[in-house]
C-alpha cells in the first residue's frame, strides 16, 4: 500500500461531524465509508457519510442545513445519484446520504462483499439505538469476488460491449466510442486484470491505486487502451484493448475452466481491423 500523508483537515472535519451529530436530536446514527475507513485516506480525499434521520423526522430534514454546520459550502447540490454532494469552503468535497434510519440501517448488511468497513466501531461516528452497530459488524471483513461466475461474466461483458464499441466506430461516431472505450469496457478489463492478478481490494473502483496494485506489464498494457478523442486513436486504442481482453479472457479460461466464443471474438477483432 502507498504512503499516504496524514489527514489533519479530514479528521478535524470528521470530528467536527461528530460533534454535530451528537447534538442533533434528529439524527439516529452516522456511518462513514470510503478512504478515510480504509486507512487510505490523503491531503486529496473527500468526506463520506451516511446520515440516518429518524424515521418520523426524515422528510422534513434539511440535509444541506445540517452539512452547512460544519464548514462553510462552495457548492451543494443532490448528485445523479440522489447523494448531498458538497464542495466546502477549504475544497473538500462531501457526499452525504440522507435516509430515514429504519429502512436505511436495514440495508446495511446487504452491502456485505461492496462496502469493507476494517474497524466498524471507528466507522460509527453516531448510533443511538445500537441498530447501526449491530448492522455494521458484518462489513468488518473482506468479501473477494468468486472467481469463476465472475470471470465468465466479465469475458461476457468485455466481448459484448466491444462488439457494440467496434459498431459505433464503424458508424463513424467516435465521441461515443471513446467514451464506451474509457468509462465502460475499460472498468470490466480492469476487474478482470485484478481477478487474475488476486489484487481485488479496490475492486468496485477498479482503477484505484492501479500504479501500486498491477504489475508493470499490466499498466502498459492499460495505456494502451487509451486514446485521444480522435478517430484513428480510438481506432487504434480499441484493437489494443480488444487484444488485452482476448488476452485475460484466454487467461482466466485456463484458470477456470471456462468456455469461450472463439469464433465470436474473431469477428470483434475483424470487425475492428477492418
Amino acid at each position: 500500500m502507498p504512503h499516504h500523508t496524514p489527514t489533519p483537515a479530514l479528521d478535524r472535519r470528521i470530528e467536527r461531524l461528530r460533534e454535530a451529530a451528537r447534538a442533533e436530536p434528529r439524527l439516529d446514527g452516522v456511518l462513514l465509508y470510503g478512504s478515510w475507513t480504509l486507512g487510505e485516506a490523503d491531503a486529496y480525499s473527500d468526506i463520506e457519510a451516511y446520515l440516518y434521520v429518524r424515521d418520523q423526522d426524515a422528510d422534513a430534514f434539511d440535509g444541506r442545513e445540517f452539512i452547512e454546520r460544519l464548514a462553510p459550502l462552495k457548492l451543494a447540490y443532490t448528485n445523479m445519484y440522489g447523494i448531498l454532494a458538497v464542495v466546502f469552503d477549504d475544497l473538500m468535497r462531501g457526499e452525504f446520504h440522507v435516509e430515514a434510519a429504519g429502512p436505511g440501517i436495514n440495508e446495511v448488511p446487504s452491502w456485505r462483499g461492496m462496502v469493507q468497513l476494517p474497524d466498524p466501531d471507528a466507522a460509527i461516528l453516531l448510533d443511538r439505538s445500537g441498530r447501526l452497530t449491530e448492522a455494521a459488524r458484518g462489513l468488518a471483513a473482506f468479501v473477494p469476488p468468486e472467481p469463476v461466475g465472475t470471470a465468465r461474466q466479465l469475458t461476457a461483458e468485455l466481448a459484448n460491449w466491444t462488439l457494440m464499441l467496434a459498431q459505433v466506430l464503424a458508424r463513424g461516431e467516435t465521441a461515443r466510442a471513446h467514451a464506451l472505450l474509457h468509462t465502460v469496457v475499460a472498468p470490466s478489463q480492469l476487474q478482470l486484470c485484478r481477478l487474475l492478478r488476486e489484487s481485488t481490494a479496490h475492486w468496485l473502483t477498479p482503477s484505484r491505486n492501479l500504479e501500486h496494485d498491477l504489475p508493470a506489464d499490466d499498466r502498459a498494457r492499460y495505456a494502451t487502451t487509451t486514446a485521444a478523442a480522435e478517430p484513428a486513436a480510438v481506432r487504434a486504442a480499441a484493437r489494443h484493448s480488444w487484444r488485452w481482453s482476448r488476452d485475460l479472457a484466454t487467461e482466466a479460461a485456463a484458470r477456470w475452466d471456462l468456455t469461450l466464443p472463439v469464433s465470436l471474438h474473431q469477428e470483434i477483432a475483424d470487425l475492428l481491423a477492418a
